[in-house]
């Protein structure tokens, strides 16, 4: 999904003001298709260029293996010399191979066997594939146009059905044809058969200097079909970086997570989309296997109704089975047995569709900074639902950055769900300076939804214990630390901040699968303690400013009862100190009840919670005890 611009959006301008609601049906379900292609002419600038290539699909068909195996992946080499049929040739039957073209893994679901293949390739490709591929004469340069039609036909006769397929071209040349040539002409024709079929065109320069002016940069924006101006050219290290980590590219997946139409007041409404900033990381899934040959347990849920005789007995009188649908709840209303069935639960919780509602707007400073009861989400307007919703969600997104309001709204967002009160706060894409970083990934314009907490998420904490002079710091103290925390601030990089167990999850998976150890220390490469006392070392010498923190005197280490030392000696509570209640609760904070001897504890249960325990308990039964009761 491409990020939403409002500066982009011209084609607005020109509906009519008279045009109502349109409903289309949009199927939004299907796989994710990347075709990786790979020029040939990599090899021309030394093979390290060549393998650096190969490595980042290897990167790519390992850490997708694990990320998503039911995506499809594909493997084609262009502006070969020589075209060898792939593994699996017969999945060729149906294609027209081009020259210059050779298909080294059709589309497929990423298995163990696939990727050992690629594996296995990789271990003699610096010394085959000038032999069994080598690069198209005279020039180097076979047709464009017929290897796009080539990643066309393979992505439409995949035999799967596809909701977003990518063409991601590897390569270090700026033009595949001279700007002459008839063959230059055919290739940027080709972009409107990528348009009309709806599959993404990316190019991964392997150079970080490429130029996109000669020929990718009108092809991109034809294929798009986007203004020539709109084109921004992209970081290269980063392309490269999201193409080979499927992980990475996980966190910053923009797949929209429901349509809704936002109510703005009577007879007005837009259609808009929203999605989460992260992705969650799903742990697989956990199954039982049988201990003799690993087959996996597969359990069925089996719902029995059986009917008692009236006669007070327990015999059985009738026994039936139902599906889970045919269940109901049962109550007493009165006297009266109320029996609800699943399917009337259902139409109950699906009164309303998933939608928004506007309730008023707030200055942008009654919203707090930061919301930890739920996960913000980004939205944008969808004009193929409501036409105009892109007018007019252009529209409140200016108005509210000019004025610096947010929309206070009750959003529904999925059948079935509680509806939320949130806060609509504007935001802006980042500045030019900040589009080579990760942020521009997770920022666009358009509005951030925030959800507002309620009674239930605000926890009422006790500071009577920690909230005391001990604990108190003067001004000048609490600015010199503020300014230690500011200096040891790091920057935000996925590629090495992952989940720590789930990174130690794969890695096993991967070790056991393929034979081979990954790197899982990501968080502690990016924290450096030696950069991080340069950060701080002209802070150290106001650090004075604070007392010198006193050791406590170390205490000579008891001897154990097995050596022959006496028990260490329990202070003696005083009988009178038990009749009050406060002095009970101490002991029992400081779990210091061990003290007491059996009858004081007997006491305490008698004159405080009026319990009587037998007098064959034992000390830690009695010790059990109060502590339960003063729960």
């Amino acid at each position: 999904m491409s990020t939403w611009n409002p500066e982009n959006d011209v084609d607005l301008l020109s509906g009519s003001e008279d045009e109502e609601e349109v409903s289309m049906k949009r199927d939004y379900h299907g796989r994710e298709a990347i075709l990786f292609v790979l020029d040939a002419n990599l090899q021309t600038a030394g093979v390290e260029r060549l393998l650096e290539a190969l490595n980042i699909i290897r990167t790519a068909f390992i850490s997708g293996m694990l990320v998503n195996d039911k995506d499809l992946i594909g493997l084609i080499f262009a502006n070969t010399k020589h075209s060898p049929p792939p593994l699996e040739s017969s999945a060729l039957d149906n294609i027209v191979m081009p020259d210059n073209c050779a298909v080294f893994l059709p589309l497929r679901q990423l298995t163990k066997p696939i990727v050992e293949h690629y594996l296995e390739f990789m271990g003699g490709v610096e010394t085959q594939f000038a032999d069994v591929y080598g690069l198209a004469e005279p020039d180097g340069c076979g047709r464009f146009d017929l290897m796009i039609r080539l990643c066309i036909e393979m992505l439409e006769k995949c035999g799967k059905k596809l909701n977003n397929a990518k063409i991601a071209y590897l390569t270090d040349v700026s033009s595949p044809h001279p700007s002459s040539s008839n063959h230059f002409q055919a290739a940027l024709q080709k972009a409107s058969d990528l348009e009309g079929k709806e599959f993404e065109f990316h190019v991964i320069p392997m150079v970080d200097d490429f130029d996109y002016e000669p020929f990718y940069k009108e092809f991109i924006t034809l294929s798009r079909a986007i203004e020539l101006d709109a084109f921004q050219v992209p970081d290269a290290q980063m392309l490269r970086e999201i193409l080979a980590d499927r992980k990475l590219k996980q966190d910053f997946l923009r797949r929209c997570l429901g349509h809704f139409s936002f109510y703005l007041g009577p007879n007005l409404s837009m259609s808009v989309q929203y999605y989460n900033y992260f992705q969650r990381r799903a742990y697989p899934r956990k199954v039982q296997i049988l201990r003799r040959d690993n087959s996996v347990v597969r359990t069925k849920r089996v719902i029995t109704v059986q009917k008692q005789k009236d006669d007070g007995s327990q015999d059985i009188e009738h026994e039936y089975q139902i599906k889970v649908t045919g269940g109901w709840y049962s109550c007493n209303v009165g006297e009266k047995n109320l029996r609800i069935s699943t399917d009337l639960l259902n139409r109950v919780r699906n009164l309303h569709k998933p939608q928004m509602m506007l309730l008023g707007f707030k200055h942008r400073s009654s919203l707090p900074e930061v919301s930890y009861s739920k996960p913000s989400n980004f939205m944008y307007p969808d004009d193929q639902s409501i036409i105009g919703s892109k007018r007019l969600f252009r529209a409140l997104w200016e108005r509210c950055l000019a004025r610096d309001k947010i929309v206070i709204c009750l959003f529904m967002c999925k059948r079935k769900s509680i509806p939320r009160y949130v806060a609509l706060v504007p935001v802006e894409a980042p500045d030019k300076e900040e589009e080579k970083s990760y942020r521009s990934l997770l920022c666009g314009d358009g509005f951030k939804i925030v959800y507002l907490p309620e009674a239930k998420h605000i926890r009422h904490i006790d500071m009577q214990d920690w909230n005391n002079t001990e604990n108190t710091a003067n001004d000048k103290k609490v600015e010199f630390f503020q300014k230690i925390i500011k200096k040891l601030r790091v920057d935000y990089q996925p590629n090495l901040i992952n989940d720590p167990s789930l990174d130690a999850l794969q890695a096993n998976l991967l070790a056991l699968s393929l034979d081979f150890s990954t790197d899982t220390n990501g968080l502690d490469n990016l924290l450096d303690t030696s950069q991080q006392d340069k950060r701080i070392e002209k802070l150290l010498p106001d650090y004075e400013m604070f007392a010198a923190e006193a050791e406590p005197p170390k205490k000579r280490a008891a001897k154990s009862t097995t050596t022959g030392a006496s028990a260490p000696k329990m202070v003696k509570i005083d009988d009178e100190n038990l009749k009050e209640y406060e002095f009970v609760k101490g002991l029992i904070k400081e779990e210091a009840l061990a003290s007491c001897t059996a009858a004081q504890l007997q006491f305490i249960l008698q004159h405080h919670f009026d319990v009587t325990m037998p007098k064959s308990s034992t000390k830690p039964k009695l010790v059990a005890k109060i502590e339960e009761l003063q729960m």
